[in-house]
């Protein structure tokens, strides 16, 4: 793999207390994942980007499918949610900032084009990509980050989902689908990855 550039950006999706253990969509393996994040975060903060999905405060504040979604989970609309549960976990909060922090509302973090066009006006070319959830928010924006031309590093020991099997076939998938547009590595080899930019 080719070292990363320093147009690299970590982009840490939705690493928030509603998806650890005590939140209501609990991922059961993000504690286990959390140290590597710290690790990524310490070593590049100032280049990390953290985003945080945001629900309606009520699920008629949604367009189309997205209202059956949250009559499904009127739990986390804002009207029931605790709003600590928004923030990040504790562990990855104290990088921000100066880690920049956007709120998306959808699962992909490039929906609306804020992300992007931040991204562009400081000349990113590449991704570091971790956090929650494998098969759906770091799905839909792996994608997004493809159809845009960025190079994507996903972080394979930095992902988490509440699926296994989920998880397991997303990893095949690049693997066997995206060979030439996604690049899977482990934390250590991305940090040495990045030990060897100019």
């Amino acid at each position: 793999m080719r070292p990363l550039p320093p147009t690299t950006i970590h982009l840490c999706l939705d690493m928030q207390r509603m998806f650890a253990r005590d939140g209501p969509w609990p991922t059961p393996w993000m504690e286990r994942v959390l140290p590597n994040l710290v690790r990524l975060c310490e070593r590049i903060a100032e280049r990390t980007v953290f985003t945080r999905f945001i629900p309606p405060l009520r699920a008629t504040d949604m367009p189309g499918m997205w209202r059956e979604y949250y009559r499904k989970w009127p739990n986390v609309t804002r009207q029931r949610l605790e709003p600590r549960y928004l923030e990040l976990v504790p562990e990855l909060q104290r990088y921000a900032p100066p880690a920049a922090v956007f709120d998306k509302f959808v699962y992909s973090a490039f929906a609306g084009g804020r992300l992007a066009t931040w991204l562009a006006e400081r000349g990113v070319t590449t991704l570091l990509i971790t956090g929650a959830e494998t098969d759906v928010c770091v799905l839909a924006t792996v994608l997004a980050a493809v159809d845009l031309g960025y190079r994507v590093v996903l972080v394979t020991d930095a992902v988490c989902s509440s699926s296994d099997e989920g998880h397991d076939a997303l990893m095949q998938m690049y693997t066997r689908r995206f060979d030439v547009q996604i690049e899977l590595a482990s934390v250590d080899l991305g940090l040495d990855l990045l030990h060897t930019r100019a």
